[in-house]
């Protein structure tokens, strides 16, 4: 019988290729461009970010028999919530509940911590809407993953949604952006800001907005690795404040192509995505099993990391 265990170090590349080579085959499978194209050294983003975050919070299936991972699942403990991470499971292996039962080791600890567990997951996956539903997640809100080439005419049509209020992210900021996305989506992940501001891998780049009364009233993260280009996650009080934020960040992102997840209802942001030559990719869903507040303003959600 598969077994559940916790990673171990020595593990990562195994669940590095395990997340590369299962995730691929889902898209290729479906039509799509593979999601990870650079090989499965890329994918140890996932063990290197979120082992210094939670550390000895993933679990795998291991085949008792061969010693092979067929299953992995990162999980991330907050003050206010669990959040389910990136799930896989080999193709060879589908069917077998394992993902089932990786689910169920974690909503087991949230159960015994009584904190909601929350996720964001793909509406075009049909099997894992399924494991959800049947997990007891109810669906939130949906998102568009809008996918864009952004060179020096794009980050030229960004710049004129710009305003003087966006800056780049200081220490000083960090309090006030946790109290901000507390605030608006009811989540508390001061650990993660930390990582975003202070930048000690290079990988990341965080702006803010600033009312006149100099009251922060936005925020938004962008990563740029091999394995994951996205803008977000953010969180604002306004959809203009997110535009504004949005338009300055494209430049960190220029002669790259990112992925934004923007709220179905965001319809300012989503037509000037448009128009800087966005298209839609892939919806997502945000989910939450247990009791939480609905949110409010403009939320960007991120598949890394996937903590909010």
């Amino acid at each position: 019988m598969i077994e559940i265990r916790t990673m171990t170090t020595d593990q990562w590349p195994d669940v590095a290729r395990l997340i590369h080579d299962s995730t691929n085959a889902w898209y290729l499978n479906h039509g799509m461009p593979a999601c990870f194209a650079h090989g499965p050294e890329s994918t140890l983003l996932f063990c290197q970010v979120y082992e210094s975050l939670d550390p000895g919070c993933c679990f795998v299936a291991v085949d008792p028999d061969s010693g092979q991972i067929v299953g992995s699942c990162f999980w991330h403990p907050r003050p206010t919530h669990i959040s389910l991470g990136i799930m896989n499971v080999h193709p060879e292996n589908f069917g077998r509940k394992i993902a089932t039962r990786m689910l169920q080791a974690i909503t087991e600890i949230a159960d015994q911590q009584k904190l909601p567990v929350r996720l964001v997951s793909s509406a075009m996956n049909l099997d894992s809407f399924s494991l959800y539903n049947r997990a007891g997640f109810v669906p939130e809100t949906v998102f568009q993953d809008m996918l864009i080439r952004i060179d020096d005419r794009v980050i030229k049509m960004g710049g004129e949604v710009v305003d003087g209020s966006v800056r780049p992210a200081a220490d000083s900021d960090i309090d006030g952006i946790v109290r901000l996305e507390q605030e608006l989506l009811g989540v508390r992940r001061e650990k993660d800001i930390r990582m975003f501001v202070r930048n000690v891998s290079g990988i990341w780049h965080t702006l803010v907005h600033e009312t006149p009364n100099a009251e922060l009233d936005g925020y938004l993260v962008a990563v740029r690795h091999p394995a994951s280009n996205m803008i977000g996650p953010g969180a604002a009080r306004s959809e203009s404040t997110m535009l504004a934020m949005t338009g300055q960040m494209l430049s960190f992102h220029r002669d790259n192509t990112a992925v934004m997840l923007v709220s179905a209802s965001a319809r300012l942001l989503s037509r000037s995505l448009g128009q800087w030559g966005a298209r839609n990719c892939d919806l997502h869903l945000s989910q939450v099993r247990g009791k939480t507040a609905l949110p409010a303003g403009i939320i960007i959600p991120s598949f890394m990391p996937e903590t909010g």
